[in-house]
């Protein structure tokens, strides 16, 4: 995993790069302009407050996308497209595809309500300043339509109605629409899937306040400080206990949710077996569902059909971390680890090197550029860590009746998968020779430029 990552990192970090501050400039882009539409009118800055977040998404894909022409076991069982049309095509149902998951990972990371925060500071900037300059020249500037707070009301529940319903439309007559509409589609899903996801966690977040503000809450807290006055060491194991809660999220949900949105992207073509589900409940359930006229069973299975068709990727990509095994899942998780504290470090060295300065003459001015180094250097390294994990994870499959290319001619005799096995040695052994020509390269160029001083 290691070996690859570095590889990978060698021969895409400048497109990922590139990608990494394309997606970050389209996000503030995608701000700044939803929130100075929103200062006249909400309905507009809501509307076009979904795209700094799919800049964030299209971003996000095509960096994993980039790295999928390096990864040799991911192309021997899922070979990339050739021509640019299919390619175009693998991009787009990737984001489709990505856009759920990914969003929930973003509002969970707390990025989500950061960039409804600026988007909201913004209108509100606007639409100040509009009514100062009302009172100034001293002309009616009606500002009742701007936007004061972003809630769940009835205006929003029907622009979440029709962009899901839009979406679910061009789903079903996809094949007589011209492929350019696409674009419109992964707008919609975006729409309505993070107008969805924000007021839910603003719906659990009041459920959470509610839940702490209970007398059950206090008299857990008494116990508590009951149980460490009379023995000091349940209390630290009560406190351990709930630290280790706390910090599981960052340890592990984390990384395995950003390998589950990689999988995702890349599972377009790979589909793991799944988990069957076995025991007399489920055949108790499955008889009587037999037992359904056939006519409801048809309209039951559309409807769950279009629901799950956005989980079931989702589902695929646990199952494939599932089947990957707990050592190499566990690798990753650590590597991921060592990569948020390296981050860390990173963040205090910068601060450190530059010193104390004044707020207002200089971090206000400076910060940003110079903070912005360490996702440039930790952004593409989780990239390129992610896919290898998830190419790793393939690799642990290679030849196992639990992957399959997506083909219907595709078999898993014994001769198919020795001869996976040797597609996959022979890609590894050309992608460590180009990783050596790059190296000797680069090494050409530092022995002409010194040589030329």
């Amino acid at each position: 995993m290691i070996v690859m990552a570095g590889r990978l990192l060698l021969a895409h970090g400048p497109a990922l790069l590139a990608w990494y501050l394309a997606g970050t400039l389209g996000r503030y882009l995608g701000i700044q302009l939803a929130g100075y539409v929103g200062g006249y009118t909400a309905l507009g800055g809501i509307l076009l407050l979904p795209l700094a977040i799919l800049a964030k998404l299209v971003s996000l894909v095509a960096m994993f996308l980039v790295l999928r022409d390096g990864m040799p076991r991911l192309g021997v069982i899922a070979p990339p497209p050739a021509d640019g049309r299919a390619r175009r095509e693998a991009f787009r149902d990737a984001l489709l595809s990505a856009t759920l998951p990914f969003i929930a990972v973003y509002a969970v990371l707390g990025f989500l309500v950061e960039d409804v925060a600026s988007y909201l500071s913004v209108a509100l900037a606007v639409k100040v300043d509009r009514d100062t300059i009302g009172i100034l020249t001293g002309t009616d500037v009606d500002t009742s339509g701007a936007v004061a707070d972003l809630t769940w009301e009835p205006w929003t529940i029907g622009v979440v109605a029709l962009a899901f319903a839009g979406r679910w439309a061009w789903k079903r007559w996809q094949a007589q629409l011209p492929r350019w509409t696409s674009v419109g589609a992964t707008y919609l899903e975006g729409l309505w899937v993070f107008l969805s996801v924000y007021f839910i966690g603003e719906a659990l977040g009041q459920v959470s306040a509610w839940v702490d503000s209970r007398q059950a809450i206090a008299w857990l807290g008494e116990a508590r400080a009951w149980v460490g006055g009379w023995f000091a060491p349940l209390g630290w194991t009560w406190d351990a206990v709930l630290w280790l809660i706390g910090q599981a999220g960052v340890v592990l949900l984390v990384p395995l949710a950003w390998l589950t949105i990689a999988g995702v992207v890349y599972g377009q073509a790979v589909v793991p077996q799944g988990v069957r589900l076995r025991g007399e409940l489920v055949t108790r359930a499955r008889t009587r569902y037999s037992s359904v006229p056939a006519r409801l069973r048809r309209r039951l299975t559309d409807i769950g059909a279009g629901m799950g068709a956005r989980f079931r990727p989702i589902w695929r990509a646990i199952v494939l971390m599932w089947r990957g095994g707990p050592v190499l899942i566990g690798g990753y998780v650590l590597l991921y680890v060592i990569l948020l504290l390296a981050g860390q470090v990173l963040r205090i060295g910068v601060t450190r090197v530059v010193g104390p300065q004044d707020f207002e003459t200089f971090w206000l001015v400076a910060g940003t550029p110079l903070l912005l180094i360490v996702p440039l250097v930790i952004e593409p390294l989780r990239t390129v860590l992610i896919a290898s994990a998830y190419d790793s994870t393939i690799g642990a499959l290679i030849g196992a009746p639990v992957v399959e290319s997506g083909h219907e001619e595709s078999g898993h005799d014994d001769a198919e998968s020795q001869e996976a096995r040797q597609l996959v040695s022979e890609r590894e052994v050309e992608a460590e020779r180009a990783a050596d020509t790059v190296g000797q390269e680069v090494g050409d160029l530092d022995g002409e430029r010194s040589g030329r001083v």
